[in-house]
């Protein structure tokens, strides 16, 4: 098969087709003729040597795809060859063939074509289980999210949406914040023009919100801590500004703020079945009916996967980016 491969210098430019061997499912896994593979951060990490892949998973790029089943390992009974899919991976999605365990495999939602459906995965499982879970985000709270049109920026806003919270969003012009309001954010902030924080505090009254999305880490701490209600949560999925640093802890006691984050790679196959069917229930059902709908900012034929990279690292696009594999 063809899939995408990646040198040891860890830039985009590195990135260049390859053949090697179609991956052969165990016990409980399917093999996935991908037609589509989404692009997301954490390949951007892998490619540059700062998210190794699980030992037992495929060293190739690619967390989520789109396709078809052709291939069933022994004790799979809840797909069948040919089925159309959606799946998260453990790895192994810039290629023409995938094998995921069968329990992170959704179906294709109602009216929504593979491309579009490829985007799903990484970005939901992440924001459910974050959010939903860890985050405890309910009816009438207030969400703080930042990257407000990053697929996972985009989701978060959506989900937000239909649990019943207010959601404030960040970005870094104004056409992005206009996308953001498209979306459903209800307040949208120019990072690059107004201090999020004083903004926040003054759309609530300086009430401050109960929840917020963490992509950046240290720089925004102790802002962050400041921000947050009682009982507050502060969720971290990334640290794109670092994760050490000198902070006063003081509000977490005094607000009983809780701090708590997660990666979805490492969980395991059981965790992210638990979530695999709690998005089924909830989140599968609105994106049947259209009321949840994945944006696909760019796409790029497989062989083009270093634009892809480029292009995620530049931070101009909007919503997911993904490869064509074999539409």
């Amino acid at each position: 098969m063809r899939y995408i491969d990646y040198g040891p210098a860890g830039g985009a430019d590195t990135l260049r087709l390859a053949e090697g061997p179609t991956p052969v499912p165990r016990a409980g896994e399917i093999v996935i003729e991908v037609a589509y593979a989404g692009v997301n951060r954490p390949d951007i990490l892998q490619r540059s040597g700062r998210y190794p892949p699980p030992p037992d998973a495929s060293p190739i790029l690619g967390l989520e795809v789109s396709g078809r089943v052709i291939e069933l390992g022994t004790g799979v009974r809840e797909w069948r060859i040919g089925d159309a899919v959606t799946a998260l991976v453990p790895g192994g999605g810039y290629a023409e063939y995938c094998v995921t365990p069968a329990d992170q495999a959704l179906r294709i939602p109602a009216n929504m074509d593979l491309a579009s459906a490829a985007g799903l995965p990484e970005n939901w499982f992440t924001v459910w289980a974050n959010l939903a879970d860890m985050g405890a985000l309910k009816a009438g709270e207030r969400l703080l999210v930042h990257g407000g049109t990053s697929g996972i920026g985009l989701t978060a806003i959506q989900l937000a949406k239909f649990l019943g919270a207010t959601c404030w969003a960040t970005v870094g012009d104004e056409d992005k914040a206009a996308f953001c309001r498209a979306f459903g954010a209800h307040h949208v902030i120019n990072y690059r023009t107004t201090d999020f924080a004083q903004a926040v505090m003054a759309t609530t009254d300086h009430q401050g919100v109960d929840v917020i999305l963490d992509i950046v880490g240290i720089p925004y701490l102790e802002r962050h801590l400041a921000l947050l209600r009682h009982d507050g949560r502060l969720v971290f999925i990334a640290f794109s500004g670092g994760s050490r640093g000198d902070i006063d802890l003081t509000p977490l006691m005094a607000k009983r703020l809780r701090l708590t984050g997660s990666a979805m790679r490492p969980r395991t196959v059981q965790e992210k079945r638990a979530i695999r069917d709690a998005l089924a229930a909830r989140i599968w059902p609105e994106l049947d009916q259209g009321r949840l709908l994945p944006h696909i900012g760019a796409r790029f034929p497989l062989n083009e996967a270093a634009r892809a990279h480029a292009l995620m690292e530049s931070g101009d696009h909007r919503g997911k980016i993904v490869l064509t594999v074999k539409p």
